[in-house]
């Protein structure tokens, strides 16, 4: 078991609640450090309340380059270096196409795609400079399959996935690594909107303590579990199952 000062250094955005919450509730289990970076920190002392780690919470809006260059350096200034890096942080506006405004898709560009730009450009230079590090992406299959409802959704997890890809090419001859994780549809507030039936939507308890075993995997996609990537096989490989699956979940606002 590590010594405080060799603990690792996680930092984690939007763990707040939902996915990322679960998340680092399992990791904080052990002898950790973990920065948690949300607009809102009402549920940071329930991490703390039975955690292992250390834990800091940072008021930070990931569409604000100060407040993320602000805690960047902090937590460098703090613990001394970042491991891992978990982008989680996201917003879905869901409604038909017609129903959606172009502040709508450019909120949620702000927030899941050039927010996690913002914080890989923070913390990137600095794990490059020691030569080690995981960077994770939290995408979706949507961003391949599409949605009804989460065009604006869809498009910057694509995003999110192409930008990964080109990423880890140039990351190539580093020991610094990019991924993209990806969860099962999961019961959160972001997919309350959808009417999924029960067996569709995984917990977030579940899915957030499965991406925690996986924090140390550096694989180009990384799934909670082989059910998991088998879905992702089937629903690209059949897009009808896909359509009848989501057929019906989001319903026209009149």
């Amino acid at each position: 078991m590590s010594s405080s000062s060799d603990a690792e250094v996680i930092v984690i955005t939007g763990a707040n609640e939902g996915i990322g919450f679960h998340l680092a509730r399992a990791l904080a289990e052990d002898p950790r450090r973990i920065g948690i970076l949300d607009t809102n920190g009402s549920n940071s002392s329930v991490l703390k309340d039975d955690a292992v780690a250390q834990i800091h919470y940072y008021d930070c809006d990931v569409t604000d380059e100060d407040d993320v260059t602000t805690a960047v350096n902090d937590i460098i200034d703090r613990w001394g270096r970042i491991d891992i890096l978990v982008n989680n942080a996201g917003v879905a506006r869901i409604a038909p196409f017609e129903d959606q405004s172009m502040a709508d898709t450019r909120r949620e560009f702000e927030v899941n795609f050039f927010g996690y730009q913002r914080l890989i450009r923070a913390v990137l230079p600095h794990m490059l400079e020691r030569d080690t590090g995981i960077i994770h992406c939290m995408g979706s299959g949507t961003g391949a399959t599409g949605h009804p409802g989460m065009s604006g959704y869809s498009a910057t997890k694509g995003a999110i996935s192409a930008f990964v890809r080109s990423l880890r090419l140039e990351l190539t001859q580093t020991n610094v690594y990019c991924t993209v994780l990806i969860p099962p549809s999961t019961n959160t507030r972001m997919t309350a909107d959808l009417d999924y039936p029960a067996w569709m939507t995984a917990a977030p308890e579940t899915v957030g303590r499965k991406l925690a075993r996986k924090i140390h995997a550096t694989r180009p996609v990384i799934t909670p579990d082989w059910t998991t990537r088998i879905g992702l096989f089937l629903t690209r490989q059949f897009p009808s199952l896909w359509r009848s699956m989501t057929a019906g979940t989001v319903h026209t606002e009149k």
